[in-house]
C-alpha cells in the first residue's frame, strides 16, 4: 500500500465506508439510550459507545490489511499500545465524547491511515448528522449523505475576511485572539469534534487554530481529509505535523485551506 496509486486508495477508502458506517451505527445505538459516563485516568470522558465501536473496528482493519497495527484510543488509554513503524492505523471510535454527552450531534467516527508521518487518506464519519467526508492525499476528497456523494475542495478566502473554526467544548479565547492578531476575520465558527476540518475541505471556513492539547488520533482522519481538499495542518511555526510521534500527542497547529 505503501507510494499506492489513486486507484488503490480509494478503493480502501470504499472497503473502509461500510466499517465506519456500522461503527456509527453502534454509537447511535448508544445515543439512543440512557447511557452513562465514566472518566479515565486523564479524567476525560469515555462512554460505552466509544468502547463499542472501536471493538468493532479494530478487528475489521486488521482482516482488511493484516500486520498493520492499529493504534486506537480506548486501547491506548487501557496502556494497549502496539510498536509503529512506517505504516498504521490511527482510531478514534468516538471523537467528540463531549458532544455525544450533550447530544449536540457534532461528534464524529475517525479513521486514518499513516504512511511515513503523514495520513496518506481517512475517514470522518458524523453519525448524527448522516455525514461522512473522506479523502486520500494526491486523490481528492469527498462528502457522502443523504443526497449522494460530491466531491468537495478548499475555496480560496473571501474579500469580506476568513471564516474561523474553533472548538466548541475546548479552548483559550485569550491565545485565540492573540492567534488572530493582524488577520482579518469576517465570522468565528464553534464546532465539535473533527468536523472543524472538514469544515474547511468542504470550503465552509478557512482556518482551525488549535492552541490545546490533542492526541493523533483526535486530527489525523480530518487532516488526511482537509489535505486531500488541497488544504494543509502544520505546527504553528509552519513546519510539517508528523504522525507515530512518541507518546502519540500533538503540538498546537494550524490547519487552513487555500491561501492567498
Amino acid at each position: 500500500m505503501t507510494n499506492a496509486s489513486c486507484a488503490e486508495r480509494l478503493d480502501l477508502i470504499e472497503h473502509l465506508l461500510p466499517i465506519i458506517r456500522a461503527a456509527g451505527d453502534v454509537v447511535m445505538a448508544v445515543y439512543e439510550t440512557d447511557f452513562t459516563v465514566r472518566g479515565k485516568d486523564d479524567a476525560s470522558p469515555v462512554t460505552e459507545a466509544d468502547e463499542r465501536a472501536e471493538a468493532l473496528i479494530v478487528p475489521a482493519l486488521d482482516a482488511l490489511l493484516p500486520g498493520v497495527p492499529v493504534v486506537a484510543e480506548e486501547a491506548f488509554a487501557a496502556g494497549r499500545i502496539p510498536s509503529v513503524a512506517e505504516r498504521f492505523w490511527l482510531v478514534d471510535p468516538l471523537d467528540g465524547t463531549k458532544e455525544f454527552i450533550s447530544r449536540n450531534g457534532e461528534f464524529t467516527v475517525n479513521i486514518a491511515l499513516v504512511e511515513n508521518g503523514e495520513p496518506v487518506l481517512g475517514l470522518v464519519h458524523a453519525p448524527a448528522l448522516k455525514k461522512t467526508f473522506a479523502g486520500a492525499a494526491g486523490c481528492g476528497a469527498f462528502i457522502e449523505n443523504c443526497i449522494g456523494r460530491r466531491p468537495i475542495k478548499c475555496r480560496r478566502p473571501p474579500l469580506e475576511g476568513l471564516t474561523v473554526v474553533a472548538s466548541r467544548s475546548h479552548g483559550d479565547a485569550a491565545a485565540l485572539d492573540a492567534f488572530l492578531a493582524g488577520r482579518k476575520v469576517a465570522q468565528l465558527k464553534s464546532a465539535g469534534s473533527s468536523l472543524k476540518l472538514c469544515l474547511i475541505a468542504a470550503g465552509e471556513a478557512d482556518l482551525y487554530p488549535r492552541l490545546g492539547r490533542t492526541m493523533e488520533w483526535d486530527i489525523a482522519a480530518g487532516h488526511a481529509v482537509l489535505t486531500a481538499a488541497g488544504g494543509s495542518v502544520t505546527r504553528l511555526d509552519g513546519s510539517r505535523l508528523t504522525y507515530g510521534k512518541p507518546g502519540f500527542d500533538n503540538p498546537h497547529f494550524a490547519a487552513e485551506g487555500l491561501t492567498g
